[in-house]
């Protein structure tokens, strides 16, 4: 019993080393022509959102809207990429298809 509670410490420990990490990756992502730009850390964080003012115009609200969901799911889709290498690199966490 004691060797499974000293197994699930080690991989709780093991997380937490993960995530902190995790925290220190970024990664950045454009759309809208590069008039949208969004970074998000590796734990899927949004740490800034950057909007040129020519998209700021009423007019342009719909396509705001595109470019800012449009440059989320990329840097998420990138932050995933970047988690998967840091957990192999790191050792992971051992599951299944990574």
């Amino acid at each position: 019993m004691f060797q499974k509670l000293k197994q699930f410490k080690d991989l709780r420990d093991k997380a937490k080393t993960i995530q902190t990490a995790l925290a220190q990756e970024h990664v950045e992502a454009s759309a809208a022509w590069g008039k949208v730009k969004v970074c998000v850390d590796g734990n899927l964080s949004v740490t800034n959102v950057d909007i040129d003012p020519s998209l700021l115009a009423p007019a342009e609200k719909s396509k705001l809207e595109s470019g800012v969901k449009d440059a989320l799911n990329d840097a998420v889709k990138k932050a995933q990429q970047k988690m998967m290498e840091k957990m192999k690199e790191i050792g992971g966490l051992n599951l299944p298809g990574m």
